[in-house]
């Protein structure tokens, strides 16, 4: 909607200027504005809507320029925006004709706007403007150009002599300029020419801009016109005596007529028009953004007040003794968590989050609207949030034995193994509950150990969905921007954008056998030291129990530790296809019955997988990997959609 605004508001203003630009000419001599060439510049992605006002503040001031010299060059800065012009009027030009040719070229060029660069030739004046100072700049490989199309209609009976007396005429009139400060203007045998020079140019300026032109002009012969046109100047022949012989000094020192007066008026008018419309659209431009964050806040008013979560900021305030740094419990990449305890003596974790980006409103939006409507023993419950305060608020029920990452880090506070397997089983029917348990299916997308809590009891519970998607049920897969935690990342996901249920899965397998070993997986470990290339090596040789958690000192049922280790290599096979479910990953835990198929080798970070071979190695360009190291730990890209709503 704001680049419709925009672009609307910028083809509103290039309106007005085509429009006054219509009127007709203000006296009955010839101001030469035919047009020889027009020239624009690549317009930018996304146009800033401050460099209209400043181009008009910029041909506001070269007007008075040409006003009082016919002729000017000018620049303005603002910010980091800088607009550089010049105007000059042929030098035969009468004051009058003069101010009428540059009216009309002022009139033209915003033809090439929002681009930051554009240029004019009219046959009688001169019009550019760029993002730099090219005032010296004598020729442009890129934009230098020659116009032989003819708009008179006077031929010539003898190609070969005409285009003799054509050479010779260009000959004379480019040394003949270099000698008298930069215009010529002469005619011979029914051949007539002018050379022009920007004032801005320097004498070797001039004539090497003039040599090129002369090169350029004589390629247009037999035509009967010929105009070269330049970076720094302007070359022309014609079959008519199109110059005049009238000094522009005379003329200038009798005053300013009335038609010149009349013009002035008329761009006064322009200006006052186009400043106002700017005035009114950057008013528009704010009330649009106000009411579109009204529009963001409103739905999330809606959304939680309608399930009854909504909590007052002092409330909350007051519940965490206003943020105190003994209250924290732990701070992730979307905010702190802070330990409160509300008026009624219930504690509760409130999430004080940070909006660094313009995307926090879709996420805040996002894990009320995907956990506010389920329940699950294994998934953190969300009793509410805050948003009419300075900041927004989320409220969780807290668990109090903080995260499974805490406790694999923590060897004081160590887990046995009836504990690490229940935590497994209860992370599995957690993960399986949002993949098919509820009324939508949901892809938590950032399945790790930080986002385990664990309750008194060393229940588990899934936390943080700032970065979930729904999932449709017609739908084999998403494509969105790669977010997530490095290590824990489907190869799939990771390479080619590509969501499914499944990335949540291997996810998990990685979590199982961080879990049972005790340690992280290090997504940028050697292969040879990686946690999934050493579980796996000890697979193949049938000695999976020697990877179990040191800490444990063998107290832990052989078998069951061996078949845990291998679901956690099912589901961190390279192969989306062969990974299971986690319906199946949960019946596999509890069902002692239940068989469990042979893993394929997983993926590692130097090879790269194929969607449809379950064992085909993979591997990433050096540059890609560097890319992945300079990422960290924990990133999430710029998605070009919003985020999908659930009704839940």
């Amino acid at each position: 909607m704001n680049s419709r605004i925009q672009n609307f508001a910028n083809q509103a203003w290039i309106i007005i200027l085509i429009f006054f630009g219509q009127a007709p000419p203000f006296s009955f001599s010839d101001p030469r504005i035919f047009e020889a060439g027009l020239f624009c510049g690549k317009p930018p992605p996304v146009p800033n809507t401050s460099y209209i006002p400043l181009f008009v503040k910029e041909m506001q001031s070269l007007s008075q320029l040409v006003t009082a010299e016919d002729w000017g060059n000018y620049t303005v800065h603002s910010d980091d925006l800088s607009i550089y012009s010049l105007a000059q009027c042929h030098r035969d030009l009468s004051h009058d004709d003069c101010l009428q040719c540059y009216a009309a070229s002022r009139t033209r060029l915003p033809h090439c706007l929002p681009s930051p660069s554009g240029r004019i030739f009219l046959d009688g004046c001169f019009l550019r403007y760029d993002n730099y100072s090219f005032f010296d700049e004598r020729t442009d490989p890129v934009w230098d150009n020659v116009n032989c199309n003819s708009t008179v209609g006077v031929g010539v009976d003898d190609d070969m002599e005409f285009g003799k007396n054509a050479a010779e005429l260009m000959d004379n009139l480019t040394a003949a300029a270099v000698a008298n400060g930069g215009h010529a203007a002469d005619g011979i045998k029914g051949v007539f020419g002018l050379a022009e020079c920007w004032k801005t140019l320097s004498r070797d300026g001039c004539g090497e801009c003039l040599a090129k032109a002369n090169r350029q002009v004589k390629a247009c012969m037999p035509s009967r016109e010929g105009r070269a046109l330049n970076a720094g100047c302007y070359l022309r022949y014609s079959t008519v005596k199109f110059y005049s012989n009238q000094s522009q000094d005379s003329n200038r020192n009798s005053g300013v007529s009335k038609t010149a007066a009349s013009i002035a008026i008329s761009l006064s008018v322009v200006f006052f028009c186009l400043l106002s419309l700017f005035a009114g659209y950057a008013a528009y431009g704010r009330w649009r953004k106000r009411k579109q964050e009204r529009s963001n806040l409103g739905r999330i008013s809606y959304s939680y007040n309608k399930s009854n979560l909504n909590f007052k900021y002092e409330t909350l305030e007051k519940a965490t003794n206003y943020f105190e740094n003994s209250t924290k419990l732990g701070q992730g990449g979307a905010g702190s968590v802070y330990k409160g305890t509300l008026s009624n003596g219930k504690t509760v974790a409130v999430k004080r989050l940070f909006f660094s980006t313009n995307q926090w409103v879709d996420e805040f939006f996002n894990e009320i609207n995907l956990i506010s409507g389920i329940e699950h023993k294994n998934l953190v419950k969300l009793l509410g949030c805050s948003i009419e305060g300075p900041e927004s608020l989320l409220v969780y029920e807290f668990v109090p034995n903080k995260s499974l990452e805490e406790c694999i880090k923590d060897k004081a506070k160590l887990l046995n193994w009836k504990e690490r397997f229940n935590i497994i089983v209860g992370t599995a029917e957690g993960i399986a509950f949002l993949h098919g348990g509820c009324t939508v299916r949901i892809i938590h997308r950032d399945i790790k150990s930080s986002n385990i809590l664990l309750d008194e009891n060393f229940n588990p519970k899934i936390a943080d969905f700032g970065l979930a998607r729904c999932f449709a049920a017609d739908k084999t897969h998403l494509s969105t921007g790669i977010a997530g935690t490095l290590g824990y990342m489907a190869p799939e996901y990771l390479v080619k954008g590509q969501l499914t249920e499944k990335a949540d899965v291997y996810s998990f397998g990685v979590l199982v056998l961080e879990i049972v070993c005790g340690r992280k997986n290090n997504a940028f470990e050697e292969d040879s030291g990686s946690l999934l290339m050493t579980v796996w090596k000890l697979y193949k040789t049938s000695r999976l129990t020697e990877t179990v958690d040191p800490l444990l000192k063998g107290d832990f049922p052989a078998m069951e530790v061996s078949k845990v280790l291998k679901i956690g290599l099912l589901c961190a096979q390279a192969s989306v296809a062969q990974r299971p479910s986690m319906e199946t990953v949960v019946r596999m835990l509890v069902n002692e019955n239940c068989e469990i198929p042979e893993p394929n080798q997983p993926p590692f970070l130097n090879s790269m997988v194929s969607a449809d071979s379950g064992r085909s190695s993979y591997s990433t360009t050096s540059s890609s990997s560097n890319t992945v190291k300079k990422v960290g730990d924990r990133y999430s890209s710029a998605e070009s959609s919003s985020i999908q709503s659930c009704d839940l």
